[in-house]
């Protein structure tokens, strides 16, 4: 009789999905890029004097906050051809990863237009007025003193919104991107359900050792910047 456990099929699942961790950062990596900088924009948008600007950047963060990620993925994955169709254009062809990438990217800008929002809020404004006072321009007292205490503030924020991307991106197999979770599926199928359990098991450890791995870094890079951080106090 097949034993229900068997902890063989989760050291022959490590080597049939470890290969697939590169589909899964290059998802994670694209998003964070795109993601990033968009989420700049809102940041700005948000800090700025546009009350227009304003309401159309946090109606933004809200609406995607609100959004299950698996729903934001199906509306962007059927949603995107059938608007270009009304272009005349065809996009029955384009990878998958495309739309994988665009989806978790509007979901990320959300998150860091909040993280870097209230990052620079937090950041005494009489330290600007201070490096000015000393001689500074404002574009120095921006790049010397403001910009690395609020990076030194967002980093534990960007760690946290990095590894629920990395966790979030485990949906991209729902249209058929094959990563490291997609693979886990097919090894599962091709072993007709049997054993799901261990080769899932290897999946969360591979993911275990992922986020842990992401987490120390965050941890010593927060570490080494906080070492350097300089503050200036009004006189």
């Amino acid at each position: 009789m097949e034993k229900y456990f068997d902890a063989k099929y989760i050291w022959e699942s490590f080597p049939l999905l470890i290969p697939y961790i590169k589909v899964t950062f290059l998802v994670a990596g694209l998003s964070v890029l795109f993601g990033t900088l968009l989420g700049f924009i809102l940041a700005a948008m948000k800090l700025g004097n546009s009350k227009i600007a304003q309401k159309i950047a946090n109606g933004y963060t809200t609406a995607l906050r609100c959004t299950p990620s698996i729903v934001l993925l199906f509306l962007v994955y059927y949603g995107i051809p059938k608007i270009a169709e009304n272009f005349g254009l065809n996009f029955s062809d384009v990878d998958k990863i495309v739309f994988i990438v665009i989806t978790f990217s509007l979901q990320f800008a959300a998150a860091m237009s909040e993280v870097i929002r209230s990052a620079y809020q937090s950041i005494d404004r009489g330290q600007f007025e201070a490096a000015v006072s000393v001689g500074l321009s404002n574009t120095q007292a921006y790049r010397r003193i403001i910009f690395p205490q609020a990076f030194v503030v967002a980093l534990p924020n960007f760690g946290n919104s990095l590894l629920e991307l990395i966790k979030e991106g485990s949906l991209a197999y729902t249209i058929g991107l094959i990563d490291v979770m997609g693979k886990a599926s097919l090894i599962i199928d091709g072993r007709f359900n049997a054993h799901a359990f261990e080769s899932y098991l290897a999946l969360s450890i591979i993911y275990w050792v992922i986020s842990i791995a992401i987490e120390q870094f965050f941890l010593k890079l927060e570490k080494g910047f906080s070492k350097g951080k300089q503050v200036i106090k009004p006189t």
